[in-house]
This record gives structure tokens, sequence and C-alpha cells, in this order.
């Protein structure tokens, strides 16, 4: 992922994931972006994806913040070999640190959240940069490791976000394209209802949801096998595909 990426056209989603200081901008906020126009005007800047356009039969499976540390899910990542992608929030993890270096040990990848969870877009690019360069000195500090994949919270940005990203050694911006709601079912951004390969899918977490992230993982995967699907690793297949060009559909 290191060489320059062309420019990604994806649709955001709004649901976005729980933060736990900040209010969820309205639904309109998403609809009102052109991401077409924020990421085509400049090379180096990474491209926004919501889906990997590829023939395997694989979806990728990505957690936001940090707030649910579910010892059960580390057993389930390591039964299940599952290359989940744990996007984190400083503000969010807190202590909870030693919980996601288990989850690494056992296969996860820890991407970056940002520090606090802001809505980045509008922000000027230096209180954008702080967000997402901050999160890296963090993760690198704990796990030694500077993350490649950055998701913006609730899916806002603009195009300080993307300069910002690429400044702070982002390679790709990650949205989705299937968000798991409370109540098990899935959601869509955009295109038809109905799991399919490529497809990048948001699993929100939080202390005070029910069932537990491990319950609502397991019967996600339920879903992902009944689709003739597997989990693949998103940061692999992000490297690989061809002009990491996003797919309209």
């Amino acid at each position: 992922m290191r060489r320059p990426a062309a420019a990604l056209l994806c649709t955001v989603l709004l649901a976005g994931c729980a933060g736990p200081a900040q209010k969820r901008p309205g639904p309109a906020d998403g609809r009102a972006q052109d991401p077409a126009r924020a990421v085509s005007d400049s090379r180096h800047l990474p491209p926004v994806v919501d889906y990997v356009p590829t023939r395997d039969p694989v979806v990728f499976l990505t957690y936001d913040d940090g707030a649910e540390r579910d010892p059960r899910f580390v057993g389930l990542v390591r039964e299940r070999r599952l290359p989940v992608s744990m996007f984190l929030t400083d503000s969010v993890v807190g202590p909870g640190y030693g919980h996601f270096a288990r989850l690494r040990a056992v296969g996860a990848s820890i991407q970056n959240h940002t520090l606090d969870h802001p809505a980045l877009r509008g922000l000027p690019y230096t209180g954008q940069r702080a967000e997402i360069c901050g999160q890296q000195h963090k993760l690198r500090s704990r796990f030694g490791i500077s993350p490649r994949l950055f998701r913006p919270p609730y899916g806002t940005y603009d195009r300080a976000t993307l300069r910002a990203a690429a400044d702070c050694g982002i390679t790709a911006v990650v949205l989705w394209r299937a968000s798991l709601n409370a109540d098990g079912e899935l959601s869509y951004t955009r295109g038809r209802p109905g799991l399919r390969a490529g497809d990048i899918v948001s699993v929100p977490s939080g202390e005070s949801l029910s069932p537990s992230l491990t319950e609502r993982t397991v019967r996600l995967l339920r879903e992902v096998e009944r689709r003739g699907l597997r989990v693949g690793r998103l940061e692999d297949y992000l490297e690989r595909a061809p002009g990491r060009r996003a797919v309209g559909n």
C-alpha cells in the first residue's frame, strides 16, 4: 500500500460508531458530502473505501472505538482465526489497551480512529491532523506499529481529513457498506441489501449494548457463512486491489 493510490468513490454512511462524548451528526451530514470531489483533485490523498473489489468470497469485519472489551471476544477471534480490524479511539479505550494487545496477539489488526472521537468534517486541518497523528503516536507507543488504515468518527470527513490522514502516514480511509444493528440485522449504505464479496462491515461497540460483542459477532458470522462467504484481512486486500478503485454498485 505504499504506491500512489487512485481516487476512490464511496457513499458515506452516517449511522457511524458510538462515541462517548460526541453527539452523533444527523443523516443529512453524510448525504451532503461529495467524496468524489474530495479525492479527485490530488493523487497523493488516500482513497476512501467502503468496499474492496475482489473475486474472492470474502467480507471484512471492522470494529470501532474500543468501548466494549468482552474477554470472550478474544477467544472467538483466536478459535475462528478471524482477521478482524479494530479501529481504536484513545479516549474510549482508556486503560483497556491490554485487551487489544491480546486481540492483536491472536490475529486482529489495530487501526486508527482518532484520539477523542470528534466529527472531523469542518474542523481546521491542524485540529484534524492532531487527532489522527496523535492516535498514530499513541498506537506506536503502545504496540510499536504505525497503522495504515483510518476510520473517521461517524463516517464524516472532508478534504482536510484526507490531507491530514496522508500526512500522518495513512494509506486508506475506511468506511463501510454494511453495519450491524443492535437487533442483529444488517443495514446498508448503498446498493442492494445483502452481504456480498468485498463488503466492509462495521460492527459498533458499546459497554451498554446487548447482546454482547461476542454474541453479535457469532450471529453475523452465521449470516456470512450462509451466503458462502468468509472473513478476509482488510489490509491485505486493500494492498493488492488493482488501483484500489471503489466500485459503485
